[in-house]
Order: C-alpha cells, then structure tokens, then sequence
C-alpha cells in the first residue's frame, strides 16, 4: 500500500475527511502550494507530498493520523522545516502533517520552572516569555529565531549550551503523544525523574517515526548571576583545539566552547560585519562562562591563562549583555554566511572525543585537498560535535555525488576515532546508510523491534534512519528520478 501509485489511490473523499477535521483553509493540496514543503533544510532531497494538512489541536492531529491509519497512508510530522537531515522529507504520496500553527504556550510555572508548549512554538519564544522572570530555556540551536520545539525534540537537538545544560533530551519533563494509530498518550511528567521505563526519552531523537508530540513540557532554568564570554584568536586551529582539551581538563566546565576556521571568519565578516573577528586568525575560540560572579570572575582568568599558553594572540572578554550579543552573533549566523562563500554547501554532523580534534581537523583537510572542495568548520568545541560545511557549485554535474562521498568520509572518520555519525542534525533520510559504521545488523534489528512496538504498519515517516538497499551518494539521482515523478502527479 506504501508504493501505490496516485493514480491508483482515489484523494478526493480522503481530502473531504481531512477537511472535515481542519475545514478547506487547514488542508493543502494545490501541486503549487506543495512546493514549498517538499523538503526540508536539506535541499539536495526533494519530493512533493501529495496533501498537506496544518492542524491547531492535539485532538485534530488525532482524527488526520486515524484517517492515514484507515487508509494506510504514510505521514510525516514537519514543524519549521530547518532540519538539515532529510527527517521531515516526504515520500511519493504521503500526507505532511505540519504543526506551525500549534503556536500556544499553554502554561507557565515559574515556582516549578517548567513551562507546557506546543509543537510549533519557536525556541527563541520559550525563553522570551520567561525573561522577565529571570529564566530561560538552555537549548539554543543556531537556528532557534525559527526552529521550533516539536522539531527539536525530534531531532534532540543541542546548541551552544549543550555543554554545560545538556540537549532537548535534558530539558524535556514529559510529553502529550499521538501514536501512529492515532491514540493519544502522555509520558513522563512534571518532575525530571519518573518511575519505570524512560519513555520520555525514548521518542526524544526519534524523529518522528514513534509519533507526533502535540505538547511538550520543558524545563527552564534561573539566569546565572554573572555572564561573560571570551574570545580568542590563534595562528593554527590545533592550537584552540588544544586550549579546548586544556580549559575541561583544569576542571572548568564553560556554559558553550565554539571554534570557527579562518574560512568561517571570513565569510561571517563578509555578511555579519561584527568587527570582532581578525580576519588573518586561523581560528577562534569562543567562550562562555556564568554561574556566581565570583566564580565567573576566577574561571575567566584560569581560562585566559590557558588559551595564552597554547598561543592565542588577543584575547577579548565582554560582560555587557550587548556586547556579548556582538561576540555571538558571528558564530549563529556561520551557516547562512557560508551561502556567501559559494552557491552550494553540504553540511555535516558527527561527533568525536575532544582529544582526537587535533587530529580529526588535519583529517579533514586531507580529505579537502583530495576531493577538491573547500571546506569551512564550524563546531561546538566543547562536545566535539563538528559541522564542516563543504561549498560546492551543484549546477556542475556530478558535484553534489562527489560532496556527498566526501561527507561521507567525514562521518566514517568521526566513527573510527571513537565518535558518532550524528550530534544534533538527526539521521533521516541523509544518513541513514552509514548507520551500520557504528552499529551492528544485532544492534539495529533490536531498534527496529523499538520502532514496530510504536508503529507496527510502518505508516509514521517512513524511509528514516534506518538503511535500506538504495546507496550512500545518490541525492542528485534521486532529484532527477523525483523530478519525473512530479510530472505524473495529477492536479486536484
């Protein structure tokens, strides 16, 4: 029933119960309007869903994943669609159940810090309505000003503060679900610590082949005391590696450690303009440290000290909110300043041990200089999760296959020093064959089994994290196959 041809499949009455559900302006099917939704912030991957539905309620995404289930129609849940995995990718007529317009923040407990939130509500928002409180919500991914929680609960992602605070998984109490057949269910709770199995944790990076998060129960944190962030510049980027491994080593745990490359400072100085960056720096090291003045006051020196050590030429530390806002705003606008560099680039995701960063970026280089792209480096330092950004230009055929065995390479070096091939982007649709590099067939049968006990027919996002026969390698064939396809789907 997955593969049935639209032809085959009769949409109108099965159009006519969604709007039902949703009335006429809640269900997208125009093939222009689909357009827009037929990929997400991975755009080397495209297919047109064949409806699309924007739900308000918890109990409205209940009646659509009933209808898919009846049917036997596969759904992909889609919150902002910045993901950069593939995970919110359509297949051939599937229904996309987007959750934008769940925008509400349905409760505020500061006594407790917690707020309830649902899917569509943007990261940034949660912490913008408890500000004035003096709270905030810790995971910031770089695109928080438009990624929304259900997204980032799908993907579990992290940000600059995962260092210190964890990633979503951390920050999420409990959850209001619906299942693949449509049930709803809570898991997990008010408080961060619930008796028997951890189902909470379960579908947190699950994205969304377990189900649909309709509300989400986040914790927030009290604002430190005293804030500063500290920058330093250094004529080889092993070096601010090695600061990285020093600064955890003295026991120093910062609230966010980044490194951007010379290539990344440049661009970001093109488009951003701080006027903090040296452009001759081959890298910098960002920092920040809070908690109680005193504390920050002695880390900050300890820190300073270190990175003299290992050879930073200028270092700048800013307590000013504003200021410290300057120093950030470079490193959180790294990817969208990296389209200035060259009309294409691929981004990666992978983990390593802090140790093995010296090594891992020489690496890299090796592996730029054999294929022939450039390639710019951005990385949450502290955790060892690294974006190296490939530019490329994918109207000079046969790029994109080369970029992506390229990626590839990068992952697979990530998993034989001991890392991982994802640290916040997801696996979806982009990575899912290299999954075998770090687990066994044993290993993923047993996730498999995880997955089926949610959703046994297969219906919720099919295609996702998990290999199938089809290769590494192969978007830009997939495009054209794609491209085909959209030209037998009938108009409604």
């Amino acid at each position: 029933m997955l593969a049935q041809d639209k032809e085959q499949r009769n949409w109108k009455p099965i159009i006519k119960q969604f709007e039902a559900v949703l009335g006429k302006n809640g269900v997208v099917q125009r093939r222009e309007e689909l357009i827009t939704y037929e990929c997400d912030g991975l755009t080397s991957y495209r297919q047109r869903p064949a409806v699309v539905v924007l739900p308000r309620t918890t109990e409205q995404v209940a009646e659509l994943v009933k209808i898919c289930d009846r049917n036997s129609i596969p759904f992909i849940a889609r919150g902002a669609g910045t993901g950069l995995s593939g995970g919110a990718l359509p297949i051939e007529n599937s229904v996309l159940i987007v959750t934008s317009l769940m925008r509400q923040i349905l409760k505020i407990d500061l006594e407790n810090q917690r707020v309830i939130v649902q899917p569509g509500i943007i990261n940034n928002w949660v912490t913008q309505a408890v500000s004035g409180a003096g709270f905030y919500y810790a995971p910031d991914p770089s695109s928080q000003i438009i990624c929304s929680i259900g997204g980032n609960v799908a993907e579990n992602s992290g940000g600059v503060h995962c260092l210190k605070y964890g990633v979503t998984t951390n920050h999420v109490l409990g959850l209001k679900l619906v299942l693949p057949d449509g049930s709803i269910v809570e898991v997990g709770g008010q408080i961060p610590e619930m008796p028997g199995y951890d189902l909470t944790g379960i579908f947190v990076g699950s994205e969304g082949t377990l189900g649909i998060a309709t509300e989400i129960t986040l914790r927030i944190l009290k604002s430190a005391e005293s804030i500063c962030v500290l920058l330093a510049d250094f004529t080889n980027v092993e070096a601010a590696g090695a600061s990285v491994s020093d600064i955890i080593s003295a026991g120093i745990i910062p609230g966010g450690m980044e490194i951007m490359d010379n290539i990344s400072i440049n661009a970001v100085e093109d488009v951003v303009c701080t006027n903090c960056y040296p452009r001759d720096a081959a890298a910098i090291l960002l920092v920040e440290i809070d908690g109680l003045a005193v504390e920050v006051a002695a880390n900050q020196q300890r820190i300073a000290e270190i990175c003299q050590k290992n050879g930073a030429r200028n270092i700048t530390i800013a307590s000013d909110p504003e200021q410290r806002l300057k120093l950030w705003k470079g490193r959180k606008a790294a990817f969208a300043a990296a389209g200035h560099l060259s009309p294409d680039y691929y981004v990666q995701d992978g983990v390593i041990p802090r140790t093995q960063l010296p090594y891992v970026l020489s690496e890299i280089e090796n592996l730029s200089q054999k294929y022939g792209y450039r390639i710019a480096n951005v990385f949450h330092a502290g955790d060892g999760n690294l974006h190296p950004l490939i530019l490329y230009d994918n109207s000079i055929l046969g790029a994109l296959e080369q970029v992506e065995e390229l990626g590839g390479e990068i992952l697979k070096l990530c998993v034989k020093v001991g890392g991982s091939i994802s640290g916040e982007h997801g696996v979806g649709s982009d990575k899912k064959c290299y999954m075998p590099e770090m687990f066994t067939a044993s290993d993923l049968e047993t996730m498999q089994l995880v997955r089926q006990a949610f959703n046994p027919k297969g219906l919720a996002n099919p295609g996702k994290i998990f290999p199938t026969p089809r290769t590494c390698g192969e978007a830009a064939t997939a495009m054209g196959e794609t491209t085909k396809q959209f030209e037998k789907i009938e108009r409604f």
